[in-house]
């Protein structure tokens, strides 16, 4: 599978690249980003570039991919957005991103998620998405709902961050909802 980089009118989904690094840092480094993220902030770039190997050996095995959030206009890397657990012959994968705090409240992530989707869903051939999230983590569950995802129930333990398990929310669009969800929304 070639990697496929996506738009839409103010961002552009690219593939992140080392170059990316001290932009993923200052996001990554951040404890607001991490707090509900399920791994504690980095504190040197070289863990930033080992994220980033990560995500290229990730997509070259086939189990996921992550995209690179970039505005247009301004060039300015501010997240990424991303598949995780990624089983094309299963038909499903989970998604989930992050974004600077600079860059939260505009809109950015959920235009990001929409163009993710309707390429999982179409060009990928998807029949499910999943998304994990802290039960704490409002605005990403209220995101999620937005896009037409629904909760299907709590993950005991299943996230470890700083020390300790957590509970997850486990939620899921299926493709056929997914095109139900965007006719009513136009």
């Amino acid at each position: 599978m070639d990697f496929q980089e996506l738009a839409t009118d103010r961002l552009a989904l690219v593939h992140i690249e080392t170059h990316h690094a001290e932009s993923f840092f200052e996001i990554m480094s951040r404890d607001e980003v991490t707090k509900y993220y399920g791994m504690s902030s980095i504190t040197e770039i070289g863990q930033a570039e080992n994220i980033i190997e990560s995500f290229r050996q990730t997509f070259e095995s086939g189990r996921g991919i992550r995209w690179g959030i970039v505005i247009k206009e301004t060039g300015a890397f501010i997240g990424t957005v991303g598949l995780n657990n990624l089983n094309l012959k299963g038909k499903k994968a989970e998604i989930g991103f992050e974004l600077h705090p600079s860059h939260w409240n505009k809109g950015y992530v959920s235009e990001a998620v929409k163009e993710v989707l309707a390429y999982c869903f179409g060009e990928l051939g998807l029949f499910r998405m999943g998304a994990v999230t802290f039960p704490e983590n409002g605005a990403s569950i209220a995101l999620l709902q937005k896009l037409g995802f629904e909760k299907e129930g709590v993950l005991r333990g299943y996230l470890y961050q700083d020390g300790r398990s957590h509970d997850a929310c486990m939620f899921s669009l299926l493709a056929k909802e997914h095109t139900i969800h965007n006719a009513k929304i136009c």
